[in-house]
């Protein structure tokens, strides 16, 4: 259930950040404080210059230094459009730096807090601030990062936690049975989702998207004179999607309250972007392909160390279980009608 040998991140020393920093002309003071982040490692580093910055070690072997490079284009141009985003800087020519056998990248530190989902307001801010992000992200297309499809996100993490047993025997067969009939649903569920156009919607576009837009990766800073307000951080998960998949990650709680705080995001975004409401649509699709790609996720990364430590419930047969109700819910939910706003 794990990758094979001593995982790499076991080299990433703080002599080693350091010297990575120092080799773009960076001089750290000595304070270096890891960030929560299980996918990459990333530091907060202070400068001798009194100044903080965060340094981002991508995890080897995830993304291509091409696919890496349309991250950071993608943030600059962003920045260019005078979107709030957290960019990797410009040191000596390039974004992106290799040291010890690690690609990094080194940003200005900023500050803030989570956003506070429940306040109508903010969720309209919000909105607006993710519609700006989506017209630059309509301009032109990735062509090396991914998008976000039926095969990426269900189909083959699906096929691998079978073929590695990472699912517990006792509950490989409802797993399997309950993952199948999603899968199903997804793909040819009543002309809603399918292989035809942006998951069946014909004609609908897809964008490149912030992808794991959720109120962790969206910071807040109070509002004042000087400006403040939301910024976007962490451009790891951009790919090509459908708009709402930078929505729906936003919604919480019964029916009732995830259609006022998507109408809040829609009355913000549709302010700034036309926004093409069969996506509505889409969001349980949406829900059931992370649901299953998340559960890959940790057993693909389980050898890194930070994993057990962080997940300790994933695995079990309890775990398994929960899985198995999770998406019985799910297919519930994809046969209701798609939320309004």
């Amino acid at each position: 259930m794990a990758e094979a040998g001593a995982h790499p991140y076991a080299e990433l020393t703080p002599d080693v950040v350091l010297g990575a920093l120092a080799a773009c002309g960076l001089q750290g003071d000595g304070r270096l404080m890891a960030l929560a982040s299980y996918e990459n490692r990333v530091y907060q580093v202070g400068l001798d210059d009194g100044s903080r910055v965060v340094a981002k070690f991508y995890r080897p072997g995830r993304w291509s230094e091409a696919q890496i490079r349309e991250e950071h284009a993608f943030a600059q141009e962003l920045v260019a459009a005078e979107v709030p985003l957290v960019a990797p800087l410009e040191l000596a020519g390039r974004t992106l730096h290799q040291h010890a056998g690690f690609a990094f990248s080194v940003s200005p530190w900023r500050g803030g807090r989570m956003p506070e989902l429940d306040d109508f307001e903010v969720l309209e801010w919000l909105g607006r601030y993710i519609a700006r992000l989506h017209l630059v992200g309509e301009r032109h297309p990735f062509t090396a990062r991914p998008s976000l499809d039926l095969q990426t996100f269900a189909l083959e993490p699906r096929d691998w936690l079978l073929t590695h047993e990472a699912v517990a025997p006792e509950v490989r067969s409802a797993w399997r049975e309950a993952v199948d009939a999603a899968i199903e649903q997804i793909a040819g569920g009543g002309g809603r989702t399918g292989a035809e156009g942006l998951f069946g919607l014909k004609d609908a576009r897809s964008v490149r998207v912030h992808g794991d837009c959720h109120s962790g990766n969206v910071l807040w800073t109070p509002v004042d004179e000087a400006g403040g307000g939301p910024h976007f951080v962490d451009l790891d998960d951009a790919r090509m999607g459908p708009a709402v998949q930078d929505l729906w990650m936003l919604l919480s709680g019964e029916r009732r309250q995830r259609t006022l705080q998507l109408s809040a995001l829609l009355d913000g975004y549709e302010q700034v972007r036309a926004f093409d409401r069969r996506e509505l649509a889409l969001i349980e699709p949406l829900r059931t392909l992370r649901l299953i790609h998340y559960s890959a996720w940790l057993a693909r990364r389980w050898s890194d160390p930070t994993f057990p430590i962080h997940f300790p419930w994933f695995g079990s047969g309890d775990y398994w279980r929960g899985q198995v109700a999770l998406l019985h819910e799910q297919l519930v939910a994809l046969r209701e009608p798609a939320l309004m706003a």
